[in-house]
């Protein structure tokens, strides 16, 4: 437990900033589930409307660091890839 008046303060800081962080890292879960589902329906452009609507999220999350640059990345890559296979 926090002693001082300073730890106390950034204890609720880090708290605060736990549970904005958990919010923006469970709707882009949400977003990427969307997706997820167009590919399984086969639909090519439900897809990539579903992606298209996901990946500026992605990057957004991803600059307010609650979600690295790499693992956004690797998500819209391995997401893109899915999405390019329904095509061919």
């Amino acid at each position: 437990m926090a002693n001082s008046k300073q730890a106390r303060k950034r204890a609720r800081q880090a708290e605060g900033r736990r549970v904005l962080k958990a919010s923006q890292r469970s709707m882009v879960r949400t977003y990427v589930k969307s997706v997820i589902k167009a590919i399984k329906t086969g639909d090519h452009g439900q897809a990539m409307d579903a992606f298209k609507r996901a990946q500026p999220v992605i990057d957004r999350i991803a600059d307010k660091d609650a979600l690295s640059k790499k693992k956004a990345a690797r998500l819209k890559s391995r997401l893109n890839k899915r999405i390019k296979a329904l095509a061919a």
